[in-house]
Order: structure tokens, then C-alpha cells, then sequence
């Protein structure tokens, strides 16, 4: 057993020569041995974009277009029109948009810093565009109730709103398919057709 043992065992002058063979080989044979050996893949390493990257921008959506419909606000020192953007599906039709547009006026407010004297319950029965001409035709309910400040208020939203898409045209208000020339139990005349300018110049919130 012990001879055995003693066969099997590399005499230290023979590894020393090995190893000074190895060396004595250089460096094609250390290349040999690395090669051979098996690779361990690395795992990329994530990296925080620096201040010269640029982060992609975000994509514009091509079906829906923003328009301004107007509501009444309290300033603290007087009321004053501001308008509200909202997206509606996009069209090349301008009475679409429009009619979207009154849509969500007559529905009022969710926000509690804008307001409408716009009575509930009113309707839009019909909007055109024609040329630079804007022809709108509500219910009944719209001349229902308020002073002359509430109407005035009203006016001042039907207009802004109609020319959101053309601050320029002119607006004609008709009331069940009929012209309106008076406007409330206090008698407001309106000069139609109406332009922005025409309400700036001519009424007061």
C-alpha cells in the first residue's frame, strides 16, 4: 500500500520543472491556458443619464385638439372671462368642434373658482361656421332669470366661446331659430352680429 502510495506522488523536482517550462514557453502558452479557461459573462451596469443627455420627449396626441371655452371669475376686484383649455377629438370640421365645445360649457363648471350664469338647463339646438360668420341658436332657457350683470356674464361666454377657434368672427345669437335683439326682462340690446371687440366696448361684468 505504501508503494502505491509512494508511486503516485510527483516528485517536487518535477513540478519545479513544469512550472520553469511554462515560463520558459511565454507567452503563448499563459495565452493558451486563459483561453482555455471558461469566460464568465458580465452583467451591463446601468447608467444615470448625465446633464448632456436628453430624455425623450413626451409624444403629442395627433387625435385630439385643445380648444378654450369661458367661464366667470371672481377677481376681488371685478368678474372677469378666463378661459379653460379642453381636448376634444380632432376634425377638420369646425361645427364639430364648436358644438363639442358648448357641450361642455352648458354642462357648467368643476371648478369651484369658476362660475356661469349661464341658467341650467340650457341647450345648444345648433352651431355653424360660414366663412367668418358664427351662427348660434340656443333653447329657450337661456334668457330665463337674472339681471343685467347675469346677462352681460352669459353673453360674454356664448361669444368667447364661438370664437375660440376664430377670435375675429362674428357671432350671430338666435334663441329657438329667432334672432335675438333683446336680452333679459331688463331689456339688453344686442347689436348683432357681435365681435369680441363689439362686448369689450359695450358691456361691463
Amino acid at each position: 500500500m505504501q508503494e502505491q502510495q509512494s508511486a503516485r506522488r510527483i516528485p517536487l523536482g518535477v513540478v519545479a520543472g513544469i512550472s520553469a517550462a511554462v515560463l520558459a514557453a511565454g507567452g503563448s502558452t499563459a495565452w493558451w491556458l486563459l483561453s482555455s479557461a471558461p469566460s464568465v459573462p458580465i452583467a451591463p451596469t446601468s447608467q444615470a443619464p448625465t446633464s448632456t443627455q436628453k430624455l425623450p420627449s413626451p409624444v403629442a396626441d395627433a387625435n385630439t385638439e385643445t380648444v378654450q371655452i369661458y367661464w366667470l371669475k371672481d377677481t376681488g376686484k371685478n368678474i372677469a372671462l378666463v378661459p379653460s383649455p379642453i381636448k376634444l377629438e380632432k376634425t377638420n370640421k369646425p361645427n364639430a368642434l364648436l358644438e363639442g365645445a358648448f357641450q361642455q360649457l352648458l354642462a357648467g363648471s368643476k371648478d369651484k373658482t369658476l362660475s356661469s350664469t349661464i341658467p341650467a338647463g340650457t341647450k345648444i339646438r345648433s352651431i355653424e361656421v360660414r366663412d367668418n360668420d358664427v351662427y348660434v341658436d340656443l333653447s329657450t332657457e337661456f334668457t330665463s332669470g337674472g339681471g343685467s350683470a347675469s346677462m352681460s356674464g352669459r353673453l360674454g361666454q356664448i361669444l368667447y366661446t364661438a370664437t375660440t377657434l376664430n377670435p375675429s368672427a362674428k357671432v350671430w345669437v338666435k334663441v329657438e331659430g329667432k334672432k335675438l335683439d333683446v336680452l333679459g326682462g331688463e331689456g339688453i340690446v344686442l347689436d348683432q352680429p357681435m365681435t369680441r371687440k363689439n362686448f369689450e366696448d359695450n358691456f361691463k361684468l
